[in-house]
């Protein structure tokens, strides 16, 4: 058996997920992979080092038990990959509440399922990496009509970079994987959801949705077997970074991001510093 670090990867039956977990077994490592659908999971390998997994994002007694499940077949985890989850596209007035809930559901809550899960694993071997899969739209929120998804991805960020300090004293490491576009499925019926009731009026949201679906879908630049590739040598490094951003449109939105708020506060210092007694 191969002695290489234990992965746990959800949402490994499409996309980078999938992608990610080849490329693993590929390189000899030992990969526990979870999805809703079982049966996608067995097409992508037979061999001994992978175990796929039937989990339930919300239920927790079905992440606990897939956890259980590898530590019986691998002896241990070392690397949780939170890679679940799926894209909104609607307005923020004329999605409900039951959809935004439920985007909230699997991409914040069944993310702290997990980590709630995994934790005790790390503690115990005082070890472990927790890679939260987020998104560009977790530090930079202006696409509009992605603001739920954006609030998740920025939910997703503000309680990784918590859990980061939290873990530190165990000798677990935390990072943020922040992709910008990616030629994936996720912007394909079933990776993103779209709203039941549009409102006509919101013509900017109904083109940048157009736009998503439309041209941007199976033309991204970027490459996903590139971002797995780099996912896994961040999880070789000694010091690996809380935030890792894929992609060179990810990169320009990050700085466009901190651009845009320095000068909002210098323009804004006075009236910001001048509030103390």
């Amino acid at each position: 058996m191969s002695n290489k670090k234990v992965w746990f990867v959800t949402g490994a039956s499409k996309g980078l997920g999938r992608d990610l977990v080849k490329k693993l077994l590929a390189g000899g490592y030992r990969v526990a992979a979870t999805s809703r659908n079982l049966d996608e999971l067995r097409k992508i390998a037979t061999d001994d080092n992978f175990l796929p997994l039937t989990m339930q994002l919300n239920d927790e007694a079905s992440i606990a038990q897939a956890l259980t499940d590898t530590v019986a077949r691998f002896g241990r985890i070392d690397i949780v990959v939170n890679n679940a989850g799926y894209g909104l596209v609607g307005s923020l007035e004329e999605l409900s509440d039951a959809e935004a809930r439920s985007n909230f559901d699997i991409n914040v809550f069944g993310t702290l399922n997990v980590i709630r899960k995994a934790m005790p694993y790390f503690r115990a071997q005082k070890s472990g990496h927790i890679l939260n899969v987020s998104s560009i739209a977790g530090f930079n929120g202006r696409f509009p009509g992605f603001g739920i998804y954006c609030a998740t991805k920025f939910a997703v960020d503000g309680f990784s970079e918590s859990l980061a300090e939290e873990v530190k004293p165990f000798g677990v490491h935390v990072t943020i994987v922040s992709p910008g576009y990616f030629r994936t499925d996720f912007l394909t019926t079933g990776s993103l959801a779209q709203p039941a009731q549009p409102i006509a009026d919101y013509q900017l949201v109904r083109e940048a949705q157009a736009l998503h679906v439309n041209e941007i879908n199976h033309n991204q630049p970027g490459d996903p077997e590139k971002a797995a590739d780099a996912i896994i040598q961040v999880s070789e490094a000694e010091n690996p970074p809380v935030h890792l951003f894929l992609g060179e449109d990810a990169y320009n939105m990050v700085y466009a991001k901190i651009d845009a708020v320095k000068e909002e506060v210098e323009a804004w210092k006075t009236t910001t510093v001048g509030t103390g007694y």
